[in-house]
């Protein structure tokens, strides 16, 4: 091929590129920007709580599984050769099973937040990054689900003899340093966890969406995200 019909052939194809996504931009409206936005945040936020409210939901996904936090998991080899892994065992199991409990409080708030979003955070969202829906799910939901969900956990770890033992150790450890102050607290840290767990579960299934809208079989997520 001559360098000149090279470089009109080059030269077709990227107009040809650019008119596309020029089309596709003015095709778009507000209309379809929020409906493609809500049937992702809803796509996420039931792949996450169908995912993480039942039984092994955290216990069995490495991604999300929660364990004893920093110095205490340090400390946790040492307490194996003393014949204390049946008890830690336990006590990870326990602070699994009360996240897995807590999630499904989630549903409600998680579907309120779909059905109010307004056009502009919908139009924010589409031209955001990879994880916009994500992040907006988490900004404007952690804070109200941290309130509902500690009282759940707060009852499920009572049920398990270890849980004042934890806070005492974990207190300890936080005052020299081993352990965050904010991870000293059982309810408060798989609640802090739980929550952790719940956005990444979102994330995937959005990060699913943006790489293969088509494959959805949503028409609208097709349009929005393709």
């Amino acid at each position: 091929m001559q360098r000149r019909e090279l470089c009109a052939w080059l030269g077709t194809g990227l107009f040809s590129t650019l008119g596309a996504r020029a089309a596709w931009a003015f095709s778009l409206t507000e209309g379809d920007a929020a409906s493609g936005v809500r049937a992702a945040l809803e796509r996420g936020a039931q792949a996450a709580l169908t995912n993480l409210g039942r039984t092994d939901g955290f216990l069995g996904n490495p991604q999300v599984k929660i364990e004893l936090p920093g110095g205490l998991k340090d400390a946790a080899r040492l307490l194996r050769t003393t014949g204390q892994g049946k008890r830690l065992d336990d006590l990870v199991t326990a602070m699994n099973r009360a996240a897995e409990q807590a999630v499904p409080e989630a549903r409600q708030l998680l579907v309120s937040t779909v059905r109010n979003i307004s056009v502009e955070d919908a139009v924010r969202i589409v031209r955001g990054g990879d994880n916009a829906v994500t992040s907006f799910f988490e900004e404007k939901t952690r804070s109200p689900l941290m309130e509902r969900f500690l009282p759940i956990v707060t009852k499920a770890t009572e049920r398990q003899s270890l849980a004042e033992k934890y806070n005492a150790v974990a207190g300890r450890a936080a005052g020299f340093g081993l352990v965050r102050k904010e991870d000293a607290n059982l309810q408060s840290y798989v609640t802090d966890k739980a929550l952790d767990g719940l956005y990444f579960m979102i994330g995937e299934e959005e990060k699913k969406i943006r790489k293969d809208p088509i494959g959805t079989g949503s028409a609208i997520l097709k349009k929005v995200f393709g």
